[in-house]
């Protein structure tokens, strides 16, 4: 039988991961061995609050690091806070960082990495392959299952009142990643749930990315997805179920590992103007518009969206995740199994209509209007994601701004 051949590529992801419940532990020896003597670990208020962090700052003081804590950071990072965090480990002399919380903290870790340096202005990295700086010692640990930025090298920062720029380049690649599953235990619900379908999105959009895909970053799609699709009711209605939450951690990590190699389109251009105007959260912004962006790139993405749709809906997919010995997965919920989810309909339906109803079992808002977002501001919106060419590339369909409108008005 006669195969496609298979194309050149480029695969590129952080180079030492360690996961498994507890291994926070090691994070100060890991330290240690990246050479750090004095670190600062950014990360948010409210896992200040919580002392989240403090086992981390333990594990850094036994192995003789040094440890600054930054808790500034808040969702949607400004470029004040990645300059401020910049500067207290610069007047500390930090030569390590450690992100620890969810994707803010992390871009703005990554940032805050080569900014330590005082090599190139942060405002002259924005784009693909503009740094040209150094970076000091990277460390990873997210506490949420969702954004992947532990493993991309993208960091988003918010550069207006309600624009948001990236930074795309290998340099922000970490050096080590801890995926600790104790850490999301005590994340609330609607944020495991949120966070969880953002992750989904990640795999989705990577798998049918018009540029870069490849069969290494396809691999990593189907494996995230099937993970996060049969533990994510899981681990929203038994958070302490620490088979699920690792499952959900690894899930997270392969979709960011397939997404930072072959980039994100539609739902995430739309997403950020939600983001950037309503300070919605991010996985939240990207499930409120993924099934209409699934209709709609349909055209160019059905047969794609075939192969993808067993592993979402759990047909012939393993049970559970070998990788944490978990019992057997959530069942699909009921919602999905309607008429319009027969064979007959196209697969880009059938995921659109699980997706929905996911969102609705998982007690999320599937709708613009359930959030107060003036419909008289959906043409604003459309305007501002045609700004997201660094993502509108990618999608599989050309979306142009009406039909970006169309998009929010379907999702309204």
């Amino acid at each position: 039988m006669n195969t496609p051949p298979i194309p050149s590529l480029r695969f590129s992801t952080t180079s030492d991961i360690v996961f498994g419940a507890g291994c926070l532990r090691e994070l100060g020896a890991l330290a240690a061995q990246s050479g750090i003597r004095r670190a600062l670990l950014v990360t948010d208020r409210g896992i200040a609050a919580r002392g989240m962090h403090q086992a981390a700052c333990a594990s850094l003081a036994a192995a003789g690091v040094g440890v600054t804590v930054y808790e500034q950071v808040v969702a949607d990072p400004p470029t004040e806070v990645v300059l401020e965090a910049t500067a207290l480990g610069l007047s500390v002399g930090c030569d390590g960082v450690i992100g620890f919380g969810g994707g803010s903290s992390m871009d703005t870790a990554k940032l805050v990495a080569v900014l330590l340096c005082e090599e190139q202005a942060l405002d002259a990295m924005y784009g693909v392959d503009k740094v040209c700086s150094n970076r000091k010692a990277l460390i990873q640990v997210p506490t949420t299952a969702g954004t992947g930025s532990e493993v991309t090298m993208v960091a988003v920062v918010t550069t207006g009142a309600n624009t948001k720029q990236g930074v795309v380049s290998r340099t922000l690649l970490a050096d080590r990643v801890l995926l600790d599953p104790e850490l999301t235990v005590s994340m609330p619900a609607e944020v495991t749930a949120a966070t969880g379908i953002d992750a989904m999105v990640h795999a989705i959009e990577s798998y049918t990315s018009a540029r870069l895909k490849n069969p290494v970053s396809d691999m990593f799609a189907r494996e995230a997805l099937r993970l996060l699709s049969s533990h994510i009711l899981r681990a929203v209605q038994t958070p302490s179920d620490l088979d699920a939450r690792g499952a959900m951690l690894l899930g997270a990590m392969y979709a960011g590992q397939a997404f930072a190699n072959a980039p994100v389109g539609a739902v995430h251009a739309l997403a950020y103007p939600l983001g950037g105007n309503y300070h919605i959260p991010h996985g939240l912004s990207n499930s409120l518009v993924l099934p209409h962006v699934l209709r709609f790139n349909a055209p160019a993405a059905e047969s794609m969206y075939r192969e993808l749709l067993p592993i979402v809906l759990g047909d012939g997919a393993a049970r559970g995740s070998a990788a944490t010995q978990s019992p057997p997965a959530m069942q699909v919920p009921a919602a999905a199994q309607s008429p319009a989810t027969t064979q007959s309909s196209s697969a880009a339906e059938q995921l659109a209509v699980h997706c929905l109803a996911l969102a609705d079992e998982l007690g999320l808002p599937t709708r613009l209007r359930e959030l107060d977002i003036p419909q008289a501001d959906l043409p604003k919106l459309a305007r501002e994601s045609m700004l997201q060419q660094r993502l509108l590339m990618n999608n599989p369909r050309l979306v142009n701004e009406a039909d970006a409108l169309a998009l929010y008005q379907q999702a309204y």
